[in-house]
Formats: structure tokens, sequence, C-alpha cells
């Protein structure tokens, strides 16, 4: 049995390869069992997500549930609002008139008493020159 020089090339290479698969065989079991990790906490962080999630969905509903009542609380006040001002034009138009009609009264009677007192005046002071 002769061996030839590519059955020696076939036979190192043969070996160079099972060096390298068994040179691999550990750095593969460790990357299979961070992968298992990787799994697991990717089945763990789900299990706590999807909660949280629903948590906040119910959350938002509640919020928007809020926020109809505080819309109708906001147009009650706006209403009430609308209401005190127009009760307070009318109060105020009520009160004031007669007021303003007394003032103005008192001023044309002031008014009076000036334009007559300036005549009254010069009269007197010719009915005396007299």
């Amino acid at each position: 049995m002769d061996i030839s020089l590519g059955q020696i090339a076939g036979l190192i290479a043969a070996l160079a390869f099972l060096a390298l698969v068994i040179a691999l065989i550990r750095p593969i079991g460790k990357l299979s069992k961070v992968l298992d990790r990787l799994a697991a906490t990717v089945e763990e962080l789900t299990q706590h997500t999807l909660p949280a999630i629903d948590e906040a969905a119910k959350t938002v509903r509640d919020v928007n549930g809020q926020v109809e009542r505080l819309d109708s609380i906001t147009s009650a006040a706006a209403r009430t609002t609308e209401d005190i001002s127009a009760m307070t034009t009318l109060v105020t138009s009520t009160v004031s008139a007669p007021f303003l009609a007394v003032r103005r009264g008192a001023e044309k009677v002031k008014s009076s008493f000036s334009r007559q007192s300036p005549e009254a005046e010069s009269d007197a002071a010719s009915s005396a020159c007299d």
C-alpha cells in the first residue's frame, strides 16, 4: 500500500478540520447557553410587560373618562359664568338707573341755578345803581 502525497494532504486536512471542530465545541456550547438565557429573559420580560401594557391601557381608559367628566364640569362652569355676568349686568343697570336719573336731575337743577345766578347778580347790580 503506497500512500500518495494527495492522501497525506487529505489526512492532514481531515485532522485540521477535526481539530477545528473540537476547538469550536466549547464556544458553541457557551453560545448555546447564552441563547437559552436570552430566550428565558425575553420570555420573562414578555410576562412582565404584557400586564403593564394592559394596566396602561386601563389607565388611559380611566383618564379618558375623567377628561369627559372634566369637560362637562368646564361647560357647566362656563354657563354659570355667563349667567353671573348677565345677572351682574342686570343688577347694575337696575340699581344704577335711579342714581343716574337723580344725578342728571341734580345737574339740571344746578345748571339752572348757575344760569340764574349771573343774571340775578347783574339785576341786583343794576337796581342798586338806580
